[in-house]
């Protein structure tokens, strides 16, 4: 931790008498440590300064951070606002429901929010158009023996979301290499000069978005189809309120956004974690032998309550979404504090997933907090989709995704006599490593 801190910052300060984390960087601030080492950080930061303290984010400025579990009520609360999210990330965000609030959120969401309810999703089909593409992709690992499990599976999320806008196979390559482009936005420097990553990622994002309008023109074009777009569009414009076709681009470029790198990464840690621990690994045989196939509604996941509790239980433990900006709209009371107008505020997800105040033994995997609960999931259960105005819209999609890849890994596996096992290291001197934050992780997983 402390080589990834400036030696040369050690004064402590105050910033609207809240104490400002020491170790900032000059242009990045604390980001070297966020990036690669945020639970050792959180844990300093409230070891010596207590549950209140300022981060630097380079860019995107100082965000007050706070781990005393009122901040998690922040997500729902009426003068907290998203719209930083648009301010840190416009080339990429704006316009998407992430970024919005009030009525202009409500309008959005509401016009496309049916699509994405276990009855759309199902109505859609989209469990049976999932299933064999991820059996098909499991198969392929299982008959080269061996493979780089985050690599892998990026490029199956891409796969999936691709096949929900029904992109031909043929023009696969074009589109992996527009959305690789369209990343570089995350990190782009405000340089718009020919051949830099803003340039790129701006032509990219046009690209994907006059794309998206083909779509949508298609959509209404042939009405009857079935499919996810489809239904977006055609509740988009059966829906009460004239939006322009902008929002309905914007949001659905951000469901190419969300349903990847999150995701991907999600998956590939419940990989590691069935490697880790063979007692995970023939938990979910047993159960998917008895399943004897791969679920595609959303009413045959409570079948498969193994493949659920592995991907909440990763998800809690492996959060791919460790923070979240907003800012006070009003003087808010945050614990013991009084918040000024205006603040802006980081939401450490990632504390509370792993908090001993949330959770009995936080740090362990335990498949046995989900499949042994008898009360409904809470919305702190589930704090990596959000809670409130602004829970994620794709969480009953991405359930569904979770458990058709349990299933269909546990059995293509199992009925060749392999498991997963890890070929390299995953902990590097206790650090903990995340695999959207490390895209060059090459954690490698075999089949043997």
């Amino acid at each position: 931790m402390d080589m990834l801190l400036n030696p040369l910052n050690r004064r402590h300060r105050l910033r609207c008498d809240i104490p400002v984390m020491p170790g900032a960087f000059p242009l990045v601030g604390h980001l070297p440590a966020i990036v690669c080492d945020l639970p050792r950080l959180l844990q300093r930061a409230e070891r010596t300064l207590g549950s209140h303290f300022w981060l630097d984010f380079g860019p995107a400025g100082h965000l007050m951070t706070c781990v005393d579990p009122d901040a998690f009520s922040l997500l729902k609360h009426k003068d907290v606002s998203s719209a930083l999210i648009e301010e840190i990330a416009p080339e990429l965000l704006g316009g998407t429901l992430v970024a919005q609030d009030g009525g202009a959120h409500r309008q959005a969401r509401d016009a496309i929010k049916a699509a994405f309810l276990p009855k759309g999703l199902t109505q859609a089909g989209i469990g049976d158009l999932f299933a064999p593409v991820i059996c098909a992709r499991v198969q392929a690992w299982r008959d080269r023996g061996d493979v780089t499990i985050l690599r892998e599976t990026g490029d199956l999320m891409l796969k999936l979301i691709f096949s929900l806008m029904g992109i031909p196979a043929q023009d696969l390559p074009g589109w992996h290499r527009k959305y690789r482009q369209l990343l570089q936005l995350i990190v782009a420097p405000p340089v718009d000069l020919p051949g830099l990553p803003l340039r790129r990622g701006r032509a990219a994002r046009d690209w994907i978005d006059a794309q998206l309008r083909q779509f949508v023109r298609d959509a209404r074009a042939h009405a009857a189809r079935t499919g996810l777009i489809n239904d977006m569009v055609s509740a988009f414009d059966r829906s009460d309120d004239a939006l322009s076709d902008d929002v309905l681009v914007a949001n659905i470029r951000l469901l190419l956004l969300a349903g990847h790198d999150t995701t991907a990464s999600t998956m590939a840690w419940m990989v590691i974690e069935l490697a880790r621990q063979p007692v995970l690994w023939d938990a979910l045989v047993e159960e998917a032998q008895r399943v004897g196939a791969v679920p595609t509604r959303h009413a045959d996941l409570a079948e498969c309550p193994v493949a659920e509790a592995l991907f909440r239980e990763t998800l809690r433990l492996h959060p791919a979404t460790t923070l979240l900006p907003r800012r006070a709209l009003q003087e808010l009371q945050l614990g013991q504090r009084r918040i000024p107008a205006g603040t802006h505020l980081c939401i450490p997800l990632l504390h509370f997933s792993t908090s001993a105040l949330l959770h009995e033994a936080p740090d362990q995997f335990r498949l046995a907090r989900w499949l042994q609960r008898a009360e409904p999931i809470r919305p702190v259960d589930m704090l990596q989709f959000g809670t409130g105005p602004h829970v994620c819209i794709g969480y009953h999609l991405v359930w569904l995704e979770m458990v058709q890849f349990c299933i269909a890994l546990a059995l293509t596996m199992h009925q060749a006599g392999v498991r997963p096992r890890l070929l390299s290291g995953v902990e590097k001197k206790g650090r903990r490593y995340y695999p959207t934050a490390h895209p060059s992780m090459a954690i490698r997983i075999g089949f043997s």
